[in-house]
């Protein structure tokens, strides 16, 4: 029989985690599902009803190919992108300077991205997994691209320290998944000044940009304006900001003429753009229902407000304070049940085995999102972790 083409590799941690929750239902365990990174339910209603409305349009330039643009909403992207800026700030007076690229969503870029950036002499990109969302690394793997784990951990708040290594590509994604960190105008504008004397390219991913409890959290756009010889580019998306948009496939990008040229390159010649009806119904909630958007941002922090010192009581450490978003970062306990943790992958997956609490094990933190309605499992939680007896 054939074998696989590709070069061994790791399993991918979620199914990992998957296939613990089937073993744990099989045996009949209740699960209480604090691994999602998914809103529940469905987009705003906002959203719906406009991109409802465009999807009966008979107009034809909404049903065809987008390419490289938005044909009925010619200015989608720099809109999209406006709404994620400070008091969506008009960013028409930097002219050429910046240019604005529709977009199918983040993850489907990741690659063009790193493909931007490799010369000829090769590319060394250092990106924020360790611990995130490994989708960086991966296509890092794929295409043969030298791959190094930025410096993020509870002693620098996960926030990577300005100077580091000879990178060509620096991918930081802040608001951060899985600590929920922010940056701050001031952490920009030394990251920004370091990397444009270096002559390194500087890629944000700014998912999370619309949910953050902090009023410090700043978009790379809103400072990167700032450096004109800074190559940068700033990537948004509709998943998390309307809800659940996460089936939508829709956002945008900014940034210097250079690197957006590059990456419109790669993306015209392999990509057919998104689903414009779609696009127009998360442009029209952006622009024009910020109370919904508002109310989805202040569920989640009230969440996090349950959860975070439920557990806290229950002698869990957390690992930094989120300010953004719907996780929340743990340091993994030494012992529980009774036994010494071989680590956190071993606590999380004995968690969802022995109480049905799940959550998602990044190198040696556990991560739990509050997508759930925890305020209905407190009770659940609170026996769950008493039953496991933490100590660190």
């Amino acid at each position: 029989m054939p074998e696989s083409w590709l070069l061994p590799g790791g399993t991918n941690l979620f199914q990992d985690i998957k296939k613990a929750c089937t073993e744990a239902e099989i045996s009949g365990q209740k699960l209480y599902r604090l691994s999602i990174g998914q809103p529940s339910g469905p987009a705003l209603m906002s959203a719906r009803v406009e991109a409802s409305r465009c999807v009966l349009c008979k107009d034809e330039c909404w049903h065809e190919y987008q390419d490289n643009g938005c044909l009925p909403i010619p200015d989608f992207a720099k809109r999209f992108v406006e709404a994620h800026l400070h008091h969506h700030r008009d960013l028409s007076v930097f002219g050429d300077q910046i240019a604005f690229l529709p977009i199918p969503g983040i993850k489907p870029m990741i690659p063009l991205v790193l493909l931007a950036c490799k010369k000829a002499s090769g590319l060394l990109v250092g990106s924020m997994t360790d611990p995130g969302y490994p989708v960086p690394r991966t296509w890092a793997e794929y295409l043969g691209v030298e791959h190094c784990s930025l410096l993020t951990n509870t002693a620098n708040g996960f926030c990577p320290p300005i100077d580091i290594g000879p990178f060509t590509l620096k991918m930081v994604n802040f608001p951060h998944n899985p600590s929920g960190q922010i940056a701050t105008r001031e952490y920009w504008r030394k990251l920004c000044g370091r990397c444009q004397e270096t002559g390194v390219r500087l890629f944000n991913d700014g998912a999370y940009l619309l949910l953050a409890h902090d009023d410090r959290c700043c978009a790379l756009a809103d400072v990167a304006v700032e450096f004109p010889r800074l190559s940068w580019l700033e990537a948004y998306s509709a998943s998390k900001a309307i809800a659940n948009g996460t089936g939508w496939r829709v956002g945008a990008m900014a940034g210097s003429s250079d690197f957006i040229a590059d990456v419109a390159r790669i993306k015209g010649n392999t990509d057919s753009g998104f689903f414009a009806p779609a696009a127009s119904g998360a442009l029209y909630a952006l622009e024009n229902d910020l109370s919904g958007i508002g109310e989805v941002r202040k569920m989640y922090s009230d969440r996090l407000g349950i959860l975070i010192p439920l557990l806290e009581r229950l002698e869990m450490r957390l690992a930094v304070r989120p300010k953004a978003g719907f996780f929340s970062l743990w340091e993994s306990p030494k012992f529980a049940f009774g036994r010494e943790m071989t680590g956190a992958e071993d606590f999380n997956l004995t968690m969802i085995r022995e109480t049905g609490i799940v959550g998602v094990h990044f190198g040696s933190y556990i991560r739990y999102a509050v997508c759930g309605p925890v305020e209905n499992w407190r009770e659940q939680i609170s026996e769950a972790f008493a039953s496991a007896d933490v100590s660190y």
